[in-house]
């Protein structure tokens, strides 16, 4: 693994009144990781992402995501990066050559720029038919598949991934965890959340948070040696669940 940090995280604390949404977070990421960020809804994960993506400012602690301060200069983190949502990724009002040059402009491509490089994309995804259809019109598979290729269109350092394969079919999820691979063997660090365990055996560190906090940090092989466990969704279980029940 390359040892250059990329994003940098110390005592990372979002308040939202007398709530911890983030309690004292800390861990690093490295250049063309793949770091999964594992944790039930209400574990702090969304929380964290908006702030390591400049879109809200930690309450106290160290952030530095691609050389830049969360605290200081968030507006400058959105030109470093890539985001994908299961959400909301693509317009579907759009075309996909549309939906290219929109997010081209967003991650500041200049328009000469997205215009020379939209074909080669296109061909490569195998999109070229595509390039005037509407994407509603498009499966959600190759709608999850054409947004993961946007949000790295601008070659940023770093692609942020919230559930991006959450609806989609299991052959589906493997093609997309192909395009993560090949992603990061280009130096593009990908920090990917998911609900799906199965997934997190694909990353090369997992971090789980609960109720706030970091639980675990590391490989999943060697958490699973730690904790005892078969797979990481049995990790999961084993120490996210209240000690009561486990009696």
């Amino acid at each position: 693994m390359n040892e250059q940090k990329v994003i940098e995280v110390n005592g990372l604390v979002k308040k939202f009144g007398s709530f911890v949404a983030n309690d004292n977070l800390t861990f690093d990421v490295y250049k063309g990781e793949i770091f999964g960020f594992l944790g039930a809804n209400g574990a702090g994960k969304t929380t964290a992402i908006r702030i390591l993506c400049g879109l809200s400012r930690p309450t106290s602690g160290r952030v530095i995501v691609a050389g830049i301060d969360a605290a200081h200069r968030p507006e400058e983190i959105k030109k470093r990066i890539g985001y994908m949502s299961q959400r909301f990724s693509l317009y579907e009002d759009l075309t996909v050559s549309e939906n290219i040059e929109l997010y081209g402009g967003i991650y500041g491509m200049r328009m000469k720029e997205i215009r020379s490089r939209t074909p080669e994309l296109l061909s490569r995804l195998s999109f070229t038919a595509y390039a005037d259809t509407l994407i509603r019109s498009l499966p959600l598979g190759l709608r999850q598949k054409l947004a993961f290729a946007v949000a790295v269109f601008h070659e940023p350092g770093i692609v942020f991934l919230d559930e991006p394969t959450s609806g989609v079919d299991p052959v589906t999820r493997r093609r997309f965890w192909e395009m993560i691979y090949e992603t990061a063997g280009n130096g593009i660090t990908v920090f990917v959340t998911t609900h799906y365990m199965d997934e997190a055996e694909y990353c090369d560190r997992v971090t789980i948070m609960n109720e706030g906090r970091i639980v675990a940090l590391d490989t999943p092989a060697a958490l699973r040696r730690k904790y005892g466990t078969a797979s990481v969704e049995e990790l999961f279980v084993k120490i996210t669940r209240p000690k009561q029940e486990t009696k």
